[in-house]
């Protein structure tokens, strides 16, 4: 496990910052030392969410609802908190088990989206509320400028959009492939548009598979 400055100087217990680095995986190995960091991932959650969507909806006062959400969306998804998490060096500061850590769950989206969520729950334990404000606006919201210039739908939705204009069924996502040990597969999924194969995707799980297939469709319907 690696300190990380960056992150201690938010915190006034830093038992707690070690916690919300602490999967369930290195618990089940190192039982009765603490507890993981899911509980606070759960409070998190919701902390991130609201902080959020103040921000939005203070920000952009003449945009609707369906606007603020697709937004939202963006900023909290699993591979933007997975982006901020590996900004932050989180990764490396985990606390996995040995078989976890095989299986490069350091760099596993999904397990660092959590984390930061599990961190943003302890921070609230800490310290409150404004003491989330200020972290979730310097790692999180800070990425807004960029985000206004992205689509705001993911892939899987504008493709979905798109073959409805064209007049044709909705896309079918069939998972492929999987490989690799149950703390670190690899699924493969191709998308079908009218019988045909238009995309095929790989990742960490089957939704960030999924979209990868969308968005290779999308480049191939131009």
């Amino acid at each position: 496990m690696t300190d990380i400055p960056s992150l201690k100087k938010y915190f006034k217990d830093k038992k707690l910052l070690t916690q919300a680095l602490t999967h369930k995986s290195w618990v089940n190995e190192n039982p009765g030392k603490r507890d993981s960091n899911e509980r606070m991932e759960f409070l998190g959650d919701a902390v991130l969410e609201l902080v959020v969507s103040e921000k939005l909806y203070n920000k952009f006062p003449e945009q609707e609802e369906g606007y603020l959400t697709a937004f939202r969306a963006n900023l909290v998804n699993t591979v933007n908190l997975a982006k901020v998490a590996s900004e932050l060096g989180i990764g490396e500061a985990l606390y996995l088990s040995k078989g976890e850590e095989e299986g490069e769950g350091r760099a596993n989206p999904s397990l660092l989206a959590d984390s930061m969520e599990a961190i943003i729950g302890a921070l609230y334990v800490d310290q409150g509320m404004k003491a989330c404000e200020e972290f979730i606006e310097a790692n999180v919201l800070v990425d807004i400028p960029n985000k206004i210039k992205e689509p705001l739908k993911d892939a899987k939705s504008r493709l979905q959009e798109l073959v409805q204009a064209k007049g044709l069924s909705a896309p079918d996502y069939n998972v492929i492939k999987e490989s690799g040990p149950d703390h670190s597969k690899v699924f493969v999924t191709e998308v079908i548009v009218d019988r045909k194969t238009r995309g095929v995707g790989k990742g960490s799980n089957k939704s960030v598979a999924a979209q990868k297939a969308a968005e290779k469709a999308l480049e191939n319907f131009g």
